[in-house]
């Protein structure tokens, strides 16, 4: 997703300064291990617990900036209400076939979510994140090891020549050489595809019909073959060896 003053930061050292001062509590404390809890039944709950978050640095594929932005223009709203908003109804925002299972208090910072996501050959993806950032005018999310990518994403909203807008910026490398193929076959057209929808869904909350927009910038071209490992967490993985035991998984539990 582009450009940046993006607030995610790692708890390694590649760690961005936020844009703005913010106060202490907007930032998730720092954890050695990610811990779920709440999440309903019907959600895939797998490569969450007990991974630790995987920033940037730790990504094996080529590093991208993206940026995804919407102007609603004539739409006389504060940032920070849309912000709330998108907050409150995160994901329902998302396209169609792709659940987010976050705590109903919203997102904090320091909650952990998992995700579902609609994958090609009509096959899933069960990961999550982490709620790394989280004020009035935006909300940064990282990703946790085994996910798509290493990297974070930061939602924000602003007023530029008094239009809203609102806008999510990703830096981001893809997490193993699996994923890395994926991502520069049809990867990154689907994932700007998912974000520039999301984007319009949350300008037509809003009685917008907006055009999404986005910037993408090669940040670095190299690999790092370091973390050819990477693979041994790979969520996609791991979620297609799990699918095929969810019905004998059922009958055990209708059977206690």
């Amino acid at each position: 997703m582009d450009s940046t003053d993006t607030k995610p930061t790692d708890t390694t050292t590649d760690q961005p300064e936020p844009a703005k001062r913010s106060d202490r509590e907007s930032w998730a404390k720092p954890v050695s291990q990610l811990s779920v809890s709440g999440i309903p039944d019907d959600a895939i709950n797998l490569n969450v617990e007990g991974r630790r978050v995987a920033g940037p640095a730790q990504g094996f594929g080529r590093m991208w900036r993206k940026r995804h932005h919407v102007r609603l223009e004539g739409l006389n709203v504060a940032p920070e209400e849309v912000i709330s908003t998108w907050k409150s109804n995160f994901g329902s925002f998302w396209p169609s076939g792709n659940r987010f299972f976050g705590p109903i208090t919203g997102l904090l910072p320091g909650d952990v979510a998992v995700i579902n996501l609609a994958m090609p050959g009509k096959q899933k993806l069960s990961t999550g994140v982490l709620v790394l950032y989280a004020d009035d005018e935006s909300f940064s999310l990282m990703t946790p090891q085994g996910h798509v990518f290493a990297g974070w994403i930061t939602f924000s909203s602003y007023t530029e020549e008094g239009a809203p807008i609102v806008q999510a910026e990703i830096l981001m490398r893809a997490s193993d050489p699996i994923f890395e193929i994926g991502m520069e076959i049809m990867g990154h057209k689907r994932e700007n595809a998912f974000w520039e929808q999301t984007l319009r869904n949350v300008a037509s909350h809003f009685g917008i019909q907006g055009e999404a927009i986005t910037e993408v910038e090669l940040v670095d071209p190299h690999r790092q073959w370091r973390y050819v490992t990477n693979v041994w967490q790979n969520a996609q993985i791991r979620t297609a060896l799990y699918m095929p035991t969810i019905p004998i998984r059922a009958a055990a539990r209708r059977l206690r």
